[in-house]
């Protein structure tokens, strides 16, 4: 891609901007999270993100933001951007894979920016699926937003389809749900750091038999484990009486007084006995008594094989919004 491009707006007579493109850097973080956060409100997603969480992001392992990320400029304002990622580990099918964000400023649409991203970034995911995941089947995948957005018009242009569709889910904390029976020879504690490697375990586990998962490898878990999101504190996980970590719910913070559930997930052999809902009553008292957040949130598979919806309904959450995953095959 050319490093300024000049265009003419299809929706007004007077001259587009002159963009000029580059990659995100750290420096870029602070522009980068306003850009997020008001793609966020614009287009409903309540996909926040502080700077410091990007920051992570552009230092994570395995990314390249040199060759990984895209930013357009209009003058000092940053007005797209774009991402890849491509996990070290195939999906629990064999297929290699790789996952493409990024955003265009409302003010900025209909000018090709997001056309001319997508070009950019589909090549270079499929480069990294080739150099990660040789001779696999792959695919490239894409949050869309909510159901009817521009963007999955866009997407279904470009050959994607939707696979399927995730709820968003909250629950105020005024009050907390009576604890579950039938946990008798369990202990619900808060993870410590020796837990790390026995819960990515148990997440392996776990979500072996879940849509589009895949094995979490020792580095990505790690980071995500001592993250500035992570509230160990919130989070909680169900023992039994060797210490082997059963079911788990890990709680993050992205925006000020929301608890965000990144993780809930119970080992196939401990699935139910209520232990999923008894780590899920621990983390909204915890929430609750902390003081410092009106609500809790996580998303979830609408097709869940573990019927996840029904658990999370029973503990008192209700559906926000829905939004829309989307895939493309890569060729062999």
């Amino acid at each position: 891609m050319h490093e300024t491009t000049s265009t003419r707006s299809s929706r007004t007579a007077e001259p587009a901007p002159t963009y000029r493109w580059g990659r995100l850097a750290l420096d870029d973080v602070g522009a980068w999270s306003g850009l997020v956060n008001h793609l966020a409100e614009a287009d409903g997603t309540e996909e926040f993100y502080q700077p410091e969480d990007l920051a992570e992001e552009l230092s994570g392992h395995g990314v390249d933001p040199a060759r990984d990320t895209w930013a357009v400029w209009a003058g000092e304002e940053l007005v797209a951007w774009t991402a890849v990622g491509c996990p070290p580990t195939p999906d629990h099918e064999g297929s290699g894979r790789a996952h493409l964000e990024g955003g265009v400023h409302p003010d900025h649409r209909g000018r090709g920016l997001g056309r001319a991203l997508m070009d950019a970034a589909e090549a270079r995911a499929a480069e990294l699926v080739a150099e990660r995941h040789p001779g696999r089947p792959a695919h490239l995948s894409v949050g869309a937003g909510l159901v009817g957005s521009s963007a999955q018009a866009m997407l279904h242009r470009r050959g994607y389809a939707d696979v399927r569709w995730f709820d968003m889910l909250a629950r105020p904390l005024d009050d907390v749900p009576p604890a579950p029976a039938g946990t008798a020879g369990v202990r619900l504690v808060s993870p410590a750091p020796e837990h790390e490697e026995a819960v990515r375990e148990a997440h392996n586990l776990a979500f072996k038999d879940h849509w589009g998962s895949g094995p979490a490898a020792p580095e990505p878990w790690h980071e995500r484990w001592v993250g500035r999101s992570a509230r160990p504190a919130l989070s909680t996980l169900a023992l039994d009486e060797d210490g082997r970590v059963l079911s788990y719910v890990l709680v993050g913070e992205w925006v000020e007084r929301h608890a965000y559930v990144n993780l809930v997930g119970t080992v196939p052999e401990a699935r139910g006995r209520g232990l999923a809902a008894a780590c899920l009553v621990r983390t909204v008292r915890e929430a609750a008594e902390a003081g410092s957040y009106d609500v809790i949130e996580l998303d979830v598979d609408s097709d869940s094989p573990t019927g996840a919806t029904r658990l999370y309904e029973r503990v008192g959450f209700t559906r926000k919004l829905r939004t829309v995953a989307m895939r493309r095959p890569l060729p062999l």
